[in-house]
């Protein structure tokens, strides 16, 4: 299925019972799809956007991340972020964007120093009793790949990227650098 080039409006149910907007009238969104809750890269990729979040939202993005776990799985794990979590089980959204779940996820060599860095980080988060250790079944598998689109106000794709492994997505920079320049000054969607 091909990516969209504009998103319907539609409103999500966030694992916080809150109602979110996409596209929002007043923000740009960075709709993010992730992999499985406990999935150890994808905590450390959302751990750097949590470091740098005062800076995501004065660029005016609006970060809205998607696994295909249930709301308590995702609690569980990622409930402490500082972000819209939206659990998408029956990956009815991840088939509408075009997200995969494929092999090469986790097979593709490129992956792997995220995996190890992953692993480790998760072990010691689980030996220091700061965090549970991730799934040994997830809900929804292991071969998930990721997904980044940046959402105008109007529902126009600004930008998107769809992962060829597990840790291919967008860096907070490389977020950055797909804001339209009037957004960066602070003189678009306030």
């Amino acid at each position: 299925m091909p990516m969209p080039t504009t998103v319907p409006a539609r409103e999500l149910v966030t694992i916080a019972d809150s109602t979110i907007r996409i596209p929002d009238q007043d923000c740009l969104i960075h709709l993010q799809f992730r992999r499985f809750a406990g999935c150890p890269i994808c905590n450390l990729h959302l751990r750097s956007f949590a470091v740098r979040h005062a800076e995501i939202l004065a660029a005016d993005i609006r970060e809205v991340v998607v696994f295909h776990s249930s709301a308590a799985e995702l609690r569980t794990y990622e409930g402490d972020l500082p972000f819209d979590l939206i659990a998408d089980p029956t990956r009815t959204l991840y088939r509408e964007f075009g997200i995969e779940a494929k092999p090469r996820a986790l097979l593709d060599p490129r992956a792997w120093p995220a995996i190890i860095r992953g692993v480790t980080t998760a072990t010691m988060a689980v030996l220091r009793k700061e965090k549970p250790a991730p799934p040994s079944e997830p809900e929804g598998g292991r071969l998930g790949l990721p997904g980044d689109f940046l959402i105008a106000p109007d529902g126009r794709v600004l930008a998107s990227k769809l992962g060829v492994h597990a840790d291919d997505q967008w860096s907070v920079d490389e977020l950055l650098a797909h804001v339209p320049a009037r957004d960066k000054s602070g003189s678009g969607h306030q």
